[in-house]
């Protein structure tokens, strides 16, 4: 779909031809939560929060083109992803269009290819890697050199996973999930992902649900905030990435959401028990669901999982993904 932003003059498109077409493909990876924890509110309407994020392999394929009138389009091989504004990617390209409105007029519109891997609303940030990756190539078609910092700065205007797939790798991130600071690699796991494919939770549905419930338990004072996550940084869990121990990391995976998810989503809590119930390292819904991931050793020990799983639950709905950790975020592969 073309989606015109003005007119087109003549002094554009001289100016773009002067510059030529440019394209350029990148892999936006998803993200699972390694520990998610909400400590309060805060005064903006989100939650305070402390997670241990993560990038794994299961990636979207993003290619980015300079277009000879001003537009965004978008195009995508998912008939779910909507191809208008709606889509996070496309807000990302119209946010670097106002932010830089002289270059626009130098570079003309873009058009973003999207080739759908991750698996749509399902608590892997797969638009907020889309987005990453249209902030990341617009960069470079457009030379603007921005820092990685800059880059994650216009990110968290769009929403809070997108600084984190900027960078990706492992990161402890605080505030509304925005500030990051980058934890020690961890790529020598793997990672079975099981999601039913008509199942859908909502991210606002899952957070203010557990506001009703838990709001008593916030922590409110900003020393309080503060602390708490300190301890996250200084706990074991980040003891157990730093020395790269899958098992204790397996054991000490967290989600506050699961506390409203999983009463909710009985189909939910079955697939986290049927994980439970195999050789893995460990089990958990990633982020706000109704993705449950279970951590493995080796590619063989995650398929080992995944087939046991699908004996216990033989449901043609459920689908299934093994990807490995990684320590990038968006990478340039043209």
């Amino acid at each position: 779909m073309g989606c015109p932003l003005r007119p087109v003059n003549s002094f554009a498109l001289i100016k773009f031809k002067t510059f030529g077409m440019r394209s350029y493909s990148l892999i936006a990876p998803a993200k699972i939560n390694l520990h998610l924890e909400i400590l309060g509110d805060r005064s903006d309407g989100y939650h305070e929060l402390a997670m241990v994020m993560q990038s794994i392999d299961l990636a979207d394929h993003i290619t980015l083109r300079s277009l000879d009138i001003d537009a965004i389009r978008v195009r995508c091989d998912s008939s779910e992803v909507p191809d208008d504004s709606n889509n996070l990617a496309y807000k990302a390209a119209a946010l670097m269009f106002q932010q830089f409105p002289d270059v626009f007029a130098q570079y003309g519109g873009i058009e973003i290819n999207i080739q759908k891997r991750i698996p749509v609303a399902a608590g892997l940030a797969g638009g907020s890697a889309n987005a990453a990756a249209v902030l990341v190539g617009i960069d470079l078609i457009w030379q603007l050199g921005l820092t990685q910092a800059e880059l994650q700065g216009l990110g968290a205007q769009l929403g809070s996973d997108v600084p984190f797939c900027v960078a990706g790798g492992t990161a402890l991130a605080t505030g509304r999930g925005e500030e990051l600071s980058p934890l020690p690699d961890l790529d020598n796991l793997y990672v079975v992902l099981a999601k039913y494919r008509s199942l859908e939770v909502s991210t606002a549905w899952a957070y203010k649900t557990y506001r009703h419930l838990f709001s008593s338990s916030y922590i409110s004072d900003p020393k309080g905030l503060e602390a708490r996550a300190a301890r996250v940084h200084s706990g074991p869990l980040v003891q157990a990435i730093a020395r790269r121990n899958g098992a204790k990391i397996g054991q000490l995976l967290y989600n506050d959401l699961e506390k409203v998810v999983l009463p909710a989503h009985p189909q939910v809590a079955q697939l986290k028990n049927a994980f439970s119930s195999t050789n893995t390292l460990g089990t958990m819904m990633s982020g706000s669901g109704p993705t449950v991931f279970a951590l493995a050793e080796s590619r063989p020990q995650a398929e080992e999982i995944q087939e046991q799983v699908k004996k216990v639950i033989p449901d043609p709905d459920l689908g299934f993904w093994i990807a490995q950790l990684t320590t990038s975020g968006i990478r340039v592969t043209q």
